[in-house]
């Protein structure tokens, strides 16, 4: 049987300066420079090597090289000799590396995030880390095996669907090997280990009795399917693999359904870096960000915009998220560029065809912003959605539209369903324009589903204004936006899906704004994970149920020059108590916002009380408006990276 032997430990990294470095993976050279903006972080290709002992194996096994990201080209050399090539920065690749193996060996890896018309992405509003920056693999499977050499896929695929009114589960199991002359037996084991179906072949066709569906968050129910290869009666290889069963649709009028029923889905977009670390997250990290987006009562992600860590897929089959899976398509469409985002597309969907949580496949995001040859690009697209529906005729196809990509546009009528980069109320005034639009498009288009791919307001933790405008950067700016898109979307449900743009700051070398250059400031939290800001708990209000909870906006705000401020409240409870140095100021009752008139004269403390929550702030009354909480320079107020 297959055995994954991690090497991760013990490179040698060689940068810009000539200099080498010992290093360990997951690493990227660009988690200092590739935040810190003016759009000069390292981009070019550098070299990554690493010495290791022969594994050992017996005479009918082979050794894979596997790595699970490389930013964003690859190029590997073994003992001297060219291994092979990868393009796409974000997907697992492998070599059958048996043959050019010594006792002692030497590897080299050349990884590329240099600028070029070929390898998505190469414009957009992130940064582009490169390096080794996901985990790599020895592998050791038998020479006969479920197939290992196909985009890095598993080699095995399972489709389930519900029947029989949702008390049934069929499923289909289909298996690759390389061989022709072994036997493939499949079993269904349910989450406590239990066989519950058993089928034969390739391509095995079996029934779960009393199925248990994959329910979203709320019963977000696994089975596992294992397919074991027998050649003269000796098992040789077995590949496992979690699934669900659950159906799910799209109505222009209703929204979205999950098995069956109605299923409003409110979420969150997710970019995969930190501060000081880059995109080389550690499995501790995700799961940090996984806790966070599920504390907000999120029941969708999108994961943008290219592919993720299987580890935060298996996390959103888990936790019952219902996932937006995309390519790097972005920005511009480049003719050179064409062969990779098919390349890319078969990558996505075969690593990741088995994951319950995946329900559309993204062909492109804000794909017009600067893209000249239309015909080209459109008909790219088509190829592209074609593929997809070829590919898995179980999902359906979106793209994200930018913001100046107008309703009539042909890119924006080509998938399945359709969604919106919109930040109307940041990048240009009224958050009104949101209704309007909406409304418009729903009137012109009845029978295409709408969504908000992203929608947000940049926000830093050290600003802020008892008078918020657009522009300011400050978090009371960003909350009053959010809660303006909150009743928009609340009022129309027949959006399929919105996501807020973003759950955390991220790096994007080509801004600077707020008083801190290469970062896109539009997250609920920090870059670091430290803080929440005040949106985070505004959606906490709307959409977490099972967490009772109060919070104070406007903490970080504590010196106020006026004689009597605003106390503004979120919680997910009906009624909120406020206090003022003990004595209470009064009651409201309500829903997710409160606010409250409060004199101030010198340093008070608050209290927000709700049953047995509650939470507290110092304010303090001050003569000058305290000039550290005003932008400072310049601000780049709405002007957008591009």
């Amino acid at each position: 049987m297959r055995e994954f032997i991690q090497i991760n430990r013990d490179w040698r990294f060689t940068g810009p300066d000539g200099m080498g470095t010992a290093v360990d993976l997951p690493h990227t050279w660009n988690a200092i420079d590739g935040q810190d903006g003016g759009n000069d972080y390292w981009r070019g290709t550098y070299l990554y090597e690493k010495d290791f002992t022969k594994p050992q194996f017996a005479a009918d096994e082979r050794i894979y090289l596997e790595f699970r990201g490389v930013n964003a080209s690859a190029k590997a050399e073994l003992n001297g000799t060219v291994i092979g090539t990868h393009d796409g920065g974000y997907s697992t690749f492998r070599w059958d590396i048996t043959d050019l193996l010594a006792d002692e060996n030497h590897l080299k890896v050349w990884a590329d995030n240099s600028r070029n018309d070929r390898v998505y992405p190469q414009k957009a509003d992130f940064t582009f880390y490169g390096g080794i920056y996901r985990d790599a693999f020895l592998i050791r499977v038998n020479e006969k095996h479920f197939d290992m050499d196909h985009f890095g896929g598993p080699g095995i695929r399972v489709t389930a669907r519900p029947a029989e009114g949702y008390t049934r589960g069929e499923v289909r199991v289909e298996t690759y090997t390389n061989c022709e002359d072994g036997e493939v037996t499949v079993r269904i084991l349910d989450a406590d280990g239990k066989c519950v179906a058993e089928g034969n072949g390739t391509d095995a066709q079996m029934r779960i009795e009393n199925a248990r569906m994959w329910n979203g968050v709320k019963d977000p129910y696994l089975y596992t399917a294992q397919a074991v290869l027998t050649v003269d009666e000796k098992e040789v290889d077995c590949v496992e693999t979690r699934f669900g069963v659950r159906d799910f649709a799209c109505d222009p009028k209703t929204g979205f359904y999950l098995n069956g029923k109605k299923y409003p889905l409110h979420g969150v977009s997710r970019h995969q870096d930190r501060k000081g670390i880059g995109n080389a997250l550690t499995k501790e990290m995700h799961l940090e960000d996984m806790d966070m987006i599920c504390e907000m009562g999120v029941n969708t992600v999108r994961l943008a915009h290219y592919q993720h860590d299987q580890y935060f897929y298996d996390l959103c089959d888990e936790r019952g998220m219902v996932v937006w899976a995309e390519i790097p398509y972005i920005s511009e469409h480049m003719p050179n560029g064409r062969e990779n985002t098919i390349s890319q597309m078969k990558e996505l969907i075969i690593q990741n065809y088995n994951h319950p949580s995946i329900v559309c496949w993204g062909v492109s995001n804000e794909i017009t912003i600067s893209t000249k040859d239309n015909a080209d690009m459109l008909d790219n697209h088509r190829v592209l959605n074609d593929l997809c529906h070829e590919m898995d005729k179980t999902r359906f196809t979106t793209l994200a539209c930018y913001a100046m990509c107008g309703p009539f546009n042909k890119v924006a009528h080509i998938t399945d369903v359709v969604s919106w980069n919109l930040y109307l109320g940041w990048y240009v005034p009224g958050f009104k324009l949101n209704d309007l639009w909406i409304d418009f498009f729903h009137k012109v288009y009845p029978n295409r589903c709408l969504g908000y791919s992203e929608y947000g307001a940049e926000a830093m933790t050290n600003l802020h204004s008892s008078k918020p405008r657009r522009g300011d950067q400050t978090e009371e700016y960003q909350a009053l936006y959010h809660e303006y898109l909150l009743e928009c979307f609340a009022k129309r449900p027949f959006m399929w899906a919105t996501h807020v743009w973003n759950m955390f700051d991220f790096a994007a070398d080509a801004r600077d704004q707020g008083g801190e250059p290469g970062m896109n400031h539009k997250g609920l939290i920090t870059f670091d994970r430290k803080i929440k800001k005040d949106s985070f708990y505004l959606y906490k209000a709307w959409w977490n149920e099972t967490d009772p909870f109060v919070h104070i906006c406007s903490k970080r705000f504590a010196d106020r020059a006026e004689a009597k401020i605003e106390i503004k409240v979120y919680s997910n409870q009906k009624s909120v108590t406020l206090y003022c140095d003990g004595k209470e100021i009064g009651t409201k009752t309500g829903s997710h916002v409160f606010k409250f008139e409060v004199p101030i004269s010198g340093k008070h403390e608050i209290r927000a009380v709700s049953g047995e929550c509650e939470d507290t702030a110092v304010f303090c009354k001050v003569d000058k408006p305290n000039p550290d909480y005003k932008l400072k320079g310049k601000s780049s107020n709405s002007a957008n990276w591009v």
